[in-house]
C-alpha cells in the first residue's frame, strides 16, 4: 500500500543524457517524420549531416530519464497495473544538437479515487542544460495506479482536462504507422516489453505488442509541426493529451486539429479514439 508521505519525499535520481544528431534524427524517424523521402522540410529532422539540423522540441520527453524508481518496492505502487493517462510539455526554449541535458523528477499529488478505483499520480520534471543551468522544458505525467485505490489519501485535486471545440475540426492528417514503428521507437530509451514481445503483449490482453503512448503523442505533434506550425519548432510552446486507448503499429492513425492548437486522434481502422483532448500553444507567424 502506498505510504503517501515517502512517495512525495522518496529521492529519485538525477537524470543525464547527452545529446546528438543522431539521437535526434532517429526520435523523429520513430515519430513519422521521412516517409515521403520528396518532402525537404521532413528530411531537415533526420539528417544528422546538416549543421542547421532542427530539433524536435517534443522529444524532450525522452531525454534524460530518471530510472525505474516507480518501481521500488519500498513505494508500494502495484508496477505492473500503472497507465500513463496524461502528459504535457512546455517549451521554454529549443533543444540543442549537441551537449548535455539533466533532469529532476517530483511527486507533485497523488489522489485516491478509492478502493478498487485506483489513484492518480502526477509527477513534474525539469529538463535543463547540464552546464548553463538553461531551462529547457517542464512536463507534467498523470499515472493512473489502477492497483492502488483506498490508501487514504487525497481525494482531489483532480488536473482539469482541455476542452475540444464542438465542431468539426478545421485540419486532419493521416499518418500511416509502421510494422516496427514501436521497435523503432524503443530505441529512443523505452525497453517495456509489452512493445517488443508477443507473449507479454498477449498476456496483457493485446493481440500483439502496442505502440507507445508517448510515441502516439509524437504523431499528433509531428502533424501540428507540419499543419499549424508550418515545421518551425520554435513556434511551438507547448504539447499535452489524455491517453485514450492503445495504437497498434501498422495502424493509420488520423490527427484532428484545430486551428486553436486543440487536436484528437483516431485509428481509422479501427475507428477507436487514442488521443483525446489535446491542446497546443502555437505561436503566431
Amino acid at each position: 500500500m502506498i505510504d503517501l508521505h515517502t512517495l512525495l519525499h522518496h529521492p529519485i535520481p538525477q537524470g543525464r543524457q547527452k545529446l546528438s544528431r543522431h539521437a535526434a534524427a532517429l526520435y523523429a524517424l520513430s515519430v513519422g517524420l521521412g516517409q515521403d523521402p520528396l518532402d525537404t522540410r521532413q528530411l531537415a529532422y533526420v539528417d544528422p549531416t546538416r549543421a542547421d539540423m532542427p530539433m524536435l522540441p517534443f522529444m524532450a520527453v525522452v531525454l534524460a530519464p530518471n530510472g525505474p524508481w516507480i518501481a521500488d518496492p519500498a513505494l508500494g505502487i502495484d508496477y505492473g497495473k500503472v497507465v500513463h493517462g496524461e502528459q504535457s510539455m512546455q517549451f521554454e526554449a529549443p533543444l540543442p544538437t549537441e551537449g548535455e541535458v539533466v533532469s529532476t523528477l517530483r511527486v507533485l499529488n497523488v489522489i485516491d479515487k478509492g478502493e478498487s478505483k485506483g489513484a492518480l499520480m502526477v509527477t513534474e520534471k525539469e529538463l535543463r542544460d547540464a552546464v548553463s543551468g538553461q531551462r529547457y522544458a517542464v512536463l507534467r505525467s498523470t499515472l493512473f495506479l489502477r492497483g492502488n485505490g483506498g490508501f487514504g489519501g487525497p481525494t482531489g485535486p483532480i488536473p482539469p482536462l482541455d476542452v475540444l471545440p464542438e465542431r468539426a475540426p478545421d485540419h486532419t492528417l493521416d499518418l500511416p504507422t509502421r510494422p516496427e514503428q514501436a521497435l523503432v521507437y524503443r530505441l529512443n530509451g523505452d525497453f517495456n516489453p509489452l512493445h517488443a514481445d508477443p507473449a507479454v503483449a498477449a498476456k496483457a490482453g493485446y493481440p500483439r505488442p502496442i505502440l507507445h503512448g508517448l510515441c502516439t503523442l509524437g504523431l499528433c505533434g509531428h502533424a501540428l509541426l507540419r499543419t499549424l506550425c508550418e515545421h518551425d519548432p520554435a513556434r511551438m510552446l507547448s504539447l499535452g493529451a489524455r491517453f485514450s486507448a492503445p495504437v497498434l503499429p501498422g495502424d493509420t492513425v488520423r490527427v484532428e486539429m484545430w486551428d486553436d492548437g486543440s487536436f484528437r486522434a483516431r485509428v481509422l481502422e479501427r475507428d477507436v479514439l487514442v488521443i483525446n483532448n489535446g491542446n497546443a500553444r502555437i505561436r503566431p507567424a
